[in-house]
């Protein structure tokens, strides 16, 4: 019969062995260094010579390799100003294993197919690799991950030369990809800023995304994720979140969003989200919703929008409350005379009712879709008329006697002063 003691120091000696193999392992680890006068002269012949867990270090130049297939688990790190120039032809860099690390690079001009997705870095069926301090210039999709968990892609600059969403790729693309930490980074000219489709679980916090010709990021398809603390900014939309659960939208900033299809947040097909302390301003519309349901709006701002709100008849069971609305032409527009929406706390400046009880809600319920916007909503055309003396009247008129704006939909109790 063997003893307990004999089994444990059996154990004991498997763990000694096993320590002392993975330090002497890592402690061959070495930086191999590449330039003209190196020993390697290009990367490809560094990548060849690694083992995994190397670093290879790049000097300041120009390189110009064709696609650089990375298989083995290294860093490719840059020391100066480092330039992997694609020369318009193919992908760039391709990235096959796990554990790979790309830092302070500049990686320019890919090829462009409409067969194929060719990208400045493309991070394929990986895990835990980043992408850090790096400048994508002219690529056609900038950084792409498929199939990919647990990456980091922080602190890069993308930027690409889109002239028609048909034509260009996305700076940040995920397909099919878990746990994507997405940070700290500048998103220019390309078709979306960010595009998730089928990603679960994944972080995007404090980038600004700027000038794309769609949207500034982009949900399809992908549940439990959350935003924080971006910019989403004269894209022609800031961001669209389409048929996924479960998404946190907080302390954002959707700004200067014009166009006739246009909007700071699009909501089509979700469900089960919160909208925090977000800034909705000067954007053609701050959110437009269709089929959204059971999100809790809250305590955010829309200032000087064309429409603060356009909730369409299909949303239910949405919660809007401690939201502050300032100077938007219009407050909310609806295609439906019910609501299955609470309003709630809210402060709408075109509030005129009074609070004689001073405890700071309005005695009065304030009616957010007023007979203008009823009118524009039916007839486009009548915007024309809008802030003249005769829509005054007839709003006034309305409010006395109302007839054709919906009266199920308004707020009980709204805020004299608005919500700090």
């Amino acid at each position: 019969m063997i003893s307990f003691d004999l089994i444990s120091a059996q154990l004991k000696s498997g763990l000694v062995f096993s320590t002392l193999f993975l330090s002497a392992l890592f402690s061959q680890a070495k930086d191999i260094s590449v330039c003209p006068s190196c020993e390697c002269s290009t990367i490809k012949s560094a990548i060849e010579e690694a083992n995994s867990g190397d670093r290879i270090i790049l000097k300041g130049g120009t390189y110009r390799e064709g696609n650089i297939l990375i298989e083995k688990e290294i860093a490719l790190i840059g020391e100066g100003e480092v330039i992997i120039d694609g020369e318009k032809k193919d992908e760039i860099i391709t990235v096959r294993a796990n554990k790979v690390t790309l830092r302070n690079l500049q990686i320019q001009n890919t090829g462009s197919s409409f067969s194929k997705d060719m990208a400045a870095i493309k991070l394929a069926r990986v895990k835990n690799c980043t992408v850090e301090n790096c400048k994508v210039i002219a690529g056609y999709f900038g950084i792409y991950l498929s199939y990919a968990q647990n990456c980091f892609i922080r602190g890069n600059t993308v930027e690409g030369v889109a002239v028609s969403e048909f034509t260009a790729g996305n700076a940040i693309h995920l397909w099919n990809c878990k746990n994507i930490t997405i940070e700290d980074n500048r998103l220019t000219k390309h078709r979306d800023g960010i595009y998730l489709e089928f990603s679960d679980s994944c972080r995007i916090e404090k980038n600004h995304s700027e000038g794309n010709i769609r949207y500034g990021l982009h949900f399809m398809f992908s549940d439990n994720d959350i935003y924080k603390g971006n910019t989403f900014t004269k894209n022609q939309a800031g961001v669209a979140v389409m048929y996924s659960h479960h998404i946190t939208m907080l302390d954002n900033e959707f700004s200067y969003n014009w166009g006739a299809t246009s909007y700071g947040l699009l909501l089509k097909e979700i469900k089960d989200g919160d909208i925090a302390g977000n800034r909705f301003l000067q954007n053609t519309v701050g959110i437009f919703a269709e089929s959204t349901d059971r999100m809790n709006i809250r305590n955010n701002v829309f200032d000087n929008n064309g429409w603060a709100l356009k909730i369409a008849g299909s949303c239910m069971d949405n919660v809007f409350t401690g939201n502050n609305f300032l100077s938007n032409s219009f407050e909310l527009g609806t295609d439906a005379r019910s609501n299955s929406n609470r309003y709630e706390k809210n402060y709408w400046s075109k509030y005129s009712g009074y609070d004689l009880d001073r405890d700071g809600i309005g005695d009065v319920p304030h009616n957010p879709v007023d007979l203008f916007t009823y009118l524009v909503e039916q007839q486009p055309s009548s915007i024309i008329l809008m802030r003249s003396l005769f829509i005054d009247l007839l709003i006034l008129s309305e409010k006395v006697n109302p007839m054709l704006t919906p009266t199920a939909l308004r707020d009980e109790q709204p805020l004299m002063q608005a919500v700090k």
